[in-house]
């Protein structure tokens, strides 16, 4: 039987009633949507209205990151003399959307310069996860000498190739690092590297995706190049499924762009395809760069996106992904978009991804998008397998259900869905997890860790025995000697041990904002709510939890076959009358207690949403956890 981890309900301390009070009457806002505000930290008027109006105008300037002169400097070099430029990134999300990110940018200022052949001057470029591995291989070094490119941008990747770059110095090829996680003690020796992470960049927001970073370098280009925004802005489709996907925080300059990008996720789609809209850089492009001011030029038709709504490749996946009824979430881009988008790279070639996202038109990019559907489909199936396997390993082991982490090999595992098949073991049993197959000769695999617990840490902590890895404190990869399996998985358990508390099993905490009654769960309430939007890492969606709850009488029920559980909730003591919907995922454990103990009272801890099924749209809880009185 299948360990349920033990929540801990976490509640937000109170905040200074009389700062709630302020920021109430002087915004007109409910006192539950004042004490969010100050309990998210933001206590003046000017900083609520702010938050709740996020404007392009208040991104911060480009030229606070360390190296964006040189940086800006060679591309505008590479644009004048016509060189060819390599945009290479990433196989996952945020990589595929970075190179897409600054191919469909600055292929229209190479036609507005009137470049030949300008397809191939900025062709993108995504490692083979088996063959290169992630990040700056040097076969894509020599790829790009051989191919006669001089210049190579990298995005999401970078910070840590000293060797990649240093073979490239030799080979006479420039490098522009566009990387946003933790350098090591020596950078690569490019022309630049722009990285808020460096210990010695003044940037004022650290936490930017990698396509966050690509769009600061276009950013700091088109200030160079007075050019409009209005092309620029156009991306933040991109760099919005970045955000979504690389779960970085959704504050500060992040929170702006996805409210910006979201923005296009959810006008129409007639809207979107009635008005294509030409990026205008070709005269201001000419008249900038050095030399003759060549003929105005049309961007190419890969250029071309809707003044409003999303490219052709993301309208097309957005058919497919078929999400719910409703405006679109950063959630709603996690759960629909990336996974497709991630397939590419998981289970075959991620350029097919990048050529999606590049498409010129809603035909081309219909085509590629059901090949990445089907990839996707693909990767659920090894999914599922993979996880039945690696859960069936865990039941079977006599100390599996109380190791202090989970570390587990196969070397019939596909390479590509590890990193997910760690988060569902995780899921099923709260603890640090490492999932491992066999790739030449070496145990290669993905680590994912819980709250609080730093997983990079512990990786350092064994590097005598690992090749590689590299990653953050929640998530990382790492390779190793097959030879080394089991003396690296003893001391991954006993590292875990010594940072865990002496006889105490982590908890999964959930996080709740405060304790409401039904009567003021209203359509109007969720309305105001949503003024915090977008929701994410560093904002998240607010928490409630309600106390005397009953479950109506035959209304529970499991939902599908992966223990959902459904039923409708009353309060009958303190709001009699007001019954809600609530389903709970991954709550199907709960089913038996509900059957047998009907009129018991309990407390539910939930998420407040809006459920639209056939145009109707109804008050939902989204459990998160009950508890019995």
């Amino acid at each position: 039987m299948p360990v349920i981890p033990l929540k801990r309900w976490i509640f937000a301390p109170d905040p200074d009633p009389a700062t709630v009070a302020g920021l109430g009457e002087a915004l007109s806002i409910s006192p539950v949507l004042a004490r969010l505000l100050v309990q998210r930290g933001i206590v003046t008027p000017a900083a609520a209205q702010e938050f709740f109006e996020p404007k392009l105008a208040d991104l911060p300037s480009p030229w606070l990151m360390c190296d964006m002169d040189l940086a800006v400097a060679r591309v505008m070099r590479a644009l004048q003399s016509g060189e060819k430029i390599l945009v290479l990134g990433d196989y996952d999300v945020d990589g595929i959307t970075s190179v897409a990110l600054v191919v469909s940018y600055l292929r229209p200022l190479a036609e507005a310069l009137d470049l030949p052949e300008e397809q191939s001057r900025f062709q993108p470029y995504i490692p083979d996860r088996h063959r290169e591995g992630y990040g700056i291989s040097m076969q894509a070094v020599d790829f790009a000498k051989a191919h006669g490119f001089t210049l190579v941008i990298a995005l999401d990747c970078g910070v840590k190739a000293v060797e990649q770059v240093a073979h490239a110095n030799d080979l006479g090829l420039d490098f522009i690092i566009c990387d946003h996680h933790l350098p090591g003690e020596e950078l690569p020796a490019a022309v630049a590297v722009l990285d808020p992470k460096r210990a010695d960049c003044s940037y004022p927001y650290p936490d930017l995706s990698g396509c966050g970073v690509g769009f600061k370098l276009l950013q700091g280009l088109t200030e160079r190049l007075g050019l409009p925004t209005a092309p620029l802005y156009a991306q933040l489709d991109l760099v919005t499924v970045s955000i979504a996907a690389d779960v970085v925080p959704v504050t500060g300059e992040n929170r702006v762009l996805a409210a910006h990008g979201l923005r296009r996720f959810n006008v129409t789609q007639a809207a979107a395809a009635a008005q294509a809209a030409t990026p205008q850089v070709a005269q201001t492009a000419a008249d900038t760069l050095d030399g003759p001011a060549p003929r105005p030029a049309q961007a190419p038709s890969s250029a071309h996106l809707p003044s409003e709504g999303l490219r052709p490749g993301l309208a097309a996946l957005h058919e497919l992904a078929a999400p719910r009824q409703g405006p679109l979430s950063l959630s709603s881009l996690v759960f629909g978009f990336a996974p497709r988008i991630n397939a590419a790279g998981r289970m075959g070639d991620a350029h097919r991804a990048v050529n999606m996202l590049l498409a010129p038109t809603q035909q081309e990019a219909r085509y590629t998008a059901e090949v990445v559907d089907h990839m996707n489909q693909e990767r659920r199936l090894s999914d599922a397998r993979t996880t039945q396997e690696a859960l069936a390993m865990i039941a079977e082991d006599p100390d599996g259900a109380t190791a202090p982490a989970t570390v587990l090999f196969q070397p019939h595992w596909p390479q590509g869905v590890l990193g997910i098949v760690a988060s569902r073991c995780l899921d099923q049993y709260y603890r640090p997890t490492v999932i491992l197959t066999e790739k030449d000769g070496m145990a290669t695999g993905s680590s994912r860790s819980i709250a609080g617990f730093d997983v990079h840490e512990v990786l350092e902590a064994c590097a005598p025995l690992l090749s590689q890895f590299g990653g953050h404190r929640a998530a990382a990869g790492l390779t190793l000697p097959v030879e080394n399996l089991p003396a690296f998985k003893a001391q991954f358990m006993r590292e875990v041990a010594a940072r865990v508390p002496a006889g105490q099993q982590p908890v999964r905490p959930v996080d709740i904002d405060s304790w409401l009654d039904f009567t003021q769960l209203t359509t109007e309430f969720l309305s105001e709510l949503q003024r915090l939007e977008p929701y994410g890492p560093g904002n998240p969606a607010p928490v409630f939890a309600s106390a005397d709850l009953r479950a109506v009488p035959a209304s529970v029920r499991p939902v599908g076959q992966a223990g959902h559980l459904k039923m409708r909730l009353m309060q009958p003591d303190q709001s009699p009358g007001v019954v809600l919907e609530a389903i709970g995922f991954g709550l199907g454990h709960y089913l038996p207690r509900l059957l047998e103990t009907p009129d018991a009272p309990l407390s539910a801890c939930y998420i407040l949403e809006m459920n639209e099924f056939r145009g109707q749209r109804t008050l939902q809880l989204r459990l998160l956890d009950l508890r019995w009185e």
